[in-house]
């Protein structure tokens, strides 16, 4: 279990990505992955109100709802962290950080979740139209009124993170704990630099987002054929270069090494990382959860860690 930020939460190293639950994952297949996870030791579950608004059908709030259900059923919210979040739009004129709407679409996701208080609720995205100050008040009342245990922010740029801890040093408001980036061998751009250098000086918490970037770093993408057998084919497309082949192949080595597959490489690849609190990953069956937690029992040593470095530098 590791420490995330200052929030007062602790978590497992791999966070299960909520985002399949009610589209490439139906409800009862969710149920047994999440029966699995927790049964196996771990703990921190992440979803947001907005998944799955892509899906055919589909109008937002689908995976909260089913994870909910869970948590009624299986009596477990004690033994769970969630995180889910807000902002992203959820259909016309609701998106945002406005106090008005953070306290609209909270309610709203506390009764999906059928739960009573969320432990990370999280800014989805910056909204550039809302001062910091009211966004980060809204949640103080939140976390005044025991509906939130502690807020963290996604898809930030270190200028404007930097910008909320301050807002929250000079007025004592409630700051952001943890940062969910984009981050995985192959894309590693965004994070790596003035974001990770912010987030290790302040001590937040890092739960990096498209961990297997879309799948591809699992290897089962090697070919234009192969992109045909998921819904997430078409996003993998643009991994498929020189660059990512190089990385697949540094995967494949060392994974021989280890006895292991690629995706418990990439992962563990990024939970060597120091300042990495928790990988989300997501899966949409049991075989890959097993190899999505088999992951936390590598320890890649210096040597592969390089050579993952240098193949995807």
């Amino acid at each position: 279990m590791r420490r995330l930020g200052n929030s007062g939460l602790t978590v497992s190293p791999i966070a299960l990505g909520g985002n399949v639950f009610g589209w490439t994952a139906d409800e009862p297949t969710s149920f047994k992955i999440l029966d699995s996870f927790v049964s196996s030791g771990f703990n921190f579950i992440d979803t947001a109100d907005m998944y799955s608004t892509w899906a055919p059908r589909n109008k937002g709030g689908e995976s909260e709802t089913i994870i909910g259900r869970w948590l009624k059923q299986s009596g477990k919210r004690d033994q769970v962290v969630i995180a889910t979040k807000v902002g992203k739009p959820m259909g016309p004129d609701r998106r945002g950080l406005s106090r008005a709407y953070i306290h609209g679409a909270v309610q709203a996701s506390l009764q999906r979740l059928q739960t009573d208080y969320i432990d990370l609720y999280q800014s989805h995205e910056d909204d550039l139209k809302t001062p910091l100050e009211e966004t980060l008040e809204a949640y103080e009342e939140l976390i005044e009124q025991g509906r939130v245990r502690a807020i963290g922010a996604s898809n930030y740029t270190a200028d404007r993170l930097s910008k909320a801890l301050q807002v929250s040093k000079e007025q004592s408001l409630p700051r952001y704990e943890s940062l969910q980036p984009l981050y995985n061998l192959y894309e590693r751009s965004e994070f790596e630099g003035p974001l990770e250098q912010l987030c290790v000086k302040e001590g937040l918490g890092v739960i990096g987002y498209y961990s297997l970037a879309n799948g591809f770093l699992t290897g089962k993408y090697r070919t234009e054929k192969d992109l045909s057998q998921s819904p997430r084919g078409s996003h993998v497309k643009e991994y498929m270069n020189p660059r990512g082949f190089r990385i697949l192949e540094a995967l494949d080595r060392v994974a021989e090494r280890y006895h292991s597959t690629p995706t418990r490489i990439a992962l563990a690849w990024l939970i060597a990382r120091p300042s990495v609190t928790a990988p989300i990953a997501s899966s949409t069956n049991l075989n890959q959860l097993k190899d999505i937690l088999e992951s936390t029992r590598v320890n890649l040593d210096q040597a592969s860690v390089e050579e993952l470095n240098k193949a995807s530098a």
